[in-house]
């Protein structure tokens, strides 16, 4: 197909139709991928219609029509009567509407391309990219990551973790969401018994059976999820972790499910959160060890870390500074490509003004890492925690959050059920979360506000950002020079722990954790505070009261 920069689209909504949203979002989006477009109006003629062709002569013609569909075949009759007699059957003739009126536009056997407004996003990318309808059943979209997210831009891939209790309803729910076309990702969420102990099955316990996901037993568990999921869109498929044996997860999800990235922790999986008898520094060396083996196979890797701090209460600036850390250790291990997962609502009573915040000191620490060895594909995602148990609030709650997460210009959405509140998502659940999802980036792109130009966000992820980098500084200097890079140095970072320059409440009592600090939610934000006086604390007084 010819560069489409050359390449002219006439719209117009037909006769009596005043409606033109529809047809307008079309060719806003198809002059992202390169094409001159020239919009008649409402309710045009066809005299009009055929004079606009003559003048123009573009090489697509893109009609509307979501008026009466009776009314609708007496007018492409017509029309197809003046395409014949003016010989236009080389030109691309495209319609759109409501259901009723497209299934009259596709009986009249004019249009090389009919769309109701019930199609996934990418087969609107793919006809502009020079994919006819006749040719929709082939195409698969591109099954790895780097050039699923290009197939995609500027619109962002939409990910959900997805486990039932049993493999069975696993495979047949994968099946459902993959023949929806609503997911570019399908993230398996294997349950506690296989994420600890797959690969040592004498070590699990019967009655955690199907607890947090299904219950992967074997690699044929994966294969048959795989299988299920090559229809539809055929989405790209990844696996949460194990919380041991990270490189034997790793290669066996490469092996069956093709994986599209890999995703481990820093500090986590281990007797810091009771996910697995690893101790700290065993934990931190076997999970850059698996960092490393996502480097050497050229896989893109993610690292959850930042918000597992938020999750358990944790200041600000601790979230910030794990970010960076998360990051830096991702590229001296010798990943090229950093998933920055961004999770926000975390801890739930943040604010938005506060989460932009923190997330744009984030990205300013972690963007800092970029040159031509690394660079780093946003993904954001809603707080789980933060959704009500009634379904309809939490409905409002998921999309508020995504039209937030938009302003950051996200690669990746990750979409959290609007369910998870009350109970695990279902295929439906799956399904309907992200279509209120690419409602709101629909919308977004007609024009978003300027969220980021707020005063007080500014301020506030300026002093975040310059609070976590004396953070990190203080974290390096606890090698007192002895190692040559502290920031990967399993040690230094156990030791950060330990003495509290990373902490939450929530480690309260846990193995190798301080668990001393107190945290509060003011303005929006999560600080450190003062028992004594409910003060909020600088990270100067606060680390001073833990090293001195």
């Amino acid at each position: 197909m010819a560069s489409v920069a050359s390449k002219k689209i006439l719209g117009a909504s037909l006769r009596n139709c005043v409606h033109v949203a529809g047809i307008l979002n079309f060719l806003k989006l198809a002059e992202r991928y390169g094409y001159e477009t020239h919009f008649l109006g409402p309710a045009v003629s066809l005299e009009r219609l055929n004079e606009a062709i003559r003048e123009y002569d573009p090489h697509m013609i893109a009609l509307s029509y979501r008026l009466t569909p009776e009314v609708l075949n007496k007018l492409l009759s017509s029309f197809k009567e003046d395409v014949e007699k003016n010989r236009w059957q080389d030109k691309i003739l495209i319609f759109g509407g409501t259901p009723p009126t497209a299934e009259v536009a596709r009986k009249t056997g004019l249009f090389n391309a009919v769309f109701s407004g019930l199609e996934p996003l990418e087969e609107l990318i793919s006809f502009l990219k020079g994919k006819i309808e006749e040719e929709k059943k082939d195409i698969i979209p591109p099954q790895n990551l780097i050039e699923r997210i290009e197939f995609k831009a500027p619109y962002p891939l939409l990910r959900h973790h997805f486990g039932q209790p049993t493999v069975e309803d696993t495979v047949g729910g994968a099946k459902e969401i993959a023949l929806s076309q609503t997911l570019d990702i399908i993230s398996i969420g294997p349950d506690q018994n296989a994420q600890e102990s797959f690969f040592r099955p004498d070590e699990m316990t019967k009655e955690q059976d199907g607890a947090g996901g299904v219950p992967l037993r074997k690699a044929e568990d994966l294969e048959a999820i795989y299988k299920a999921t090559r229809c539809g869109n055929y989405p790209l498929l990844r696996c949460y972790s194990g919380t041991r044996d990270l490189i034997q997860w790793a290669d066996m999800s490469l092996q069956t499910i093709n994986i599209a990235w890999g995703a481990v922790p820093l500090f986590w999986y281990n007797q810091l959160d009771g996910r697995s008898d690893r101790t700290l520094i065993e934990s931190i060396t076997e999970n850059q060890k698996a960092m490393n083996w996502y480097a050497e196979h050229n896989l893109p890797l993610e690292i959850n870390e930042s918000h597992h701090w938020s999750l358990r209460d944790a200041p600000d600036t601790v979230a910030v500074a794990a970010a960076f850390l998360a990051a830096y250790n991702a590229k001296e291990m010798g990943i090229t490509y950093y998933v920055a997962q961004y999770m926000f609502n975390t801890p739930s009573q943040t604010s938005p003004i506060m989460d932009l915040a923190k997330m744009l000191a984030k990205i300013e620490l972690i963007e800092s890492l970029h040159d031509k060895n690394f660079t780093t594909i946003r993904q954001m995602r809603t707080g789980l925690a933060s959704l009500s148990p009634d379904p309809d609030v939490a409905k409002g709650q998921l999309s508020s959050s995504c039209l937030f997460q938009m302003a950051l210009e996200p690669r990746i959405i990750h979409v959290v059920g609007f369910s998870e509140g009350d109970h695990a998502a279902t295929a439906a659940d799956v399904i309907e979360s992200a279509k209120i999802t690419q409602g709101v980036i629909k919308n977004f792109f007609l024009g978003p506000p300027q969220m980021l130009e707020d005063s007080k966000l500014k301020d506030r992820k300026e002093v975040l950002a310059k609070e976590a980098k004396y953070l990190l500084q203080t974290i390096k200097e606890l090698s007192s020079g002895k190692v040559e890079d502290p920031w990967i140095d399993p040690k230094t970072l156990s030791q950060a722990v330990q003495t509290g320059l990373l902490d939450a409440p929530h480690l309260a009592g846990r193995p190798h954790a301080a668990g001393k600090i107190i945290t509060q939610i003011k303005d929006g934000a999560c600080y450190a505070i003062d028992s004594h006086t409910g003060n909020s604390l600088s990270e100067e007084e606060r680390i001073s009261r833990i090293i001195n």
